[in-house]
């Protein structure tokens, strides 16, 4: 009996390891085949990553290992600024700095109706998109402008006012559709 245990519990360890050295395969090879921040923070976003943290400032993506030791730092491009954004309809979390690796938005892999403004009319989305596995839509904007978002769904929209200056928010968790 003692035997079945320990070749499971192998069996389990090497998987993990297996999984572990996957994910670094994919964020070394997203690394090496392009200089690209948005596939870098894409990737991020979306990757299903344990052993680190990574978290988006208006001027830097900043990764970490499990313990908060820095890893790398990597300085966003000077003309577009990343905002995600997670409609809700009950629950959400107070955030202003977003974590690609750690924030879980309600309202999973939805499709909505985005349509952001800037302050003077100019229309800079109007298509449906979908949030992703954690509840967020991720957007990249130009800096240092005001903009009017409202986000749609099923008879139920929400309308706010976001900005894209140094120090602005990266996590808009505050859009509840009613």
């Amino acid at each position: 009996m003692k035997k079945k245990i320990s070749l499971v519990l192998f069996g389990l360890l090497v998987l993990l390891v297996a999984c572990n050295e996957e994910d670094k395969n994919q964020k070394e090879n997203v690394l090496n085949e392009t200089d690209d921040m948005k596939e870098l923070v894409h990737y991020y976003s979306t990757a299903n990553i344990n052993e680190e943290n990574a978290s988006i400032t208006s001027e830097q993506l900043i990764v970490t290992d499990d313990e908060g030791n820095e890893e790398a730092v990597y300085d966003l491009p000077e003309d577009e600024f990343f905002v995600s954004i997670a409609p809700f309809e009950q629950q959400t979390h107070p955030c202003e700095i977003h974590s690609l690796t750690g924030c879980q938005g309600e309202m999973v892999q939805e499709t909505f109706d985005v349509y952001i403004e800037t302050a003077e009319g100019d229309v800079v989305i109007d298509e449906p998109m979908q949030t992703e596995e954690n509840g967020f839509i991720d957007l990249w904007l130009p800096r240092n402008e005001t903009y009017t978002v409202e986000i749609k769904q099923d008879g139920k929209e929400v309308t706010s006012e976001i900005s894209t200056f140094e120090d602005d928010f990266t996590c808009i968790t505050t859009m509840q559709l009613s």
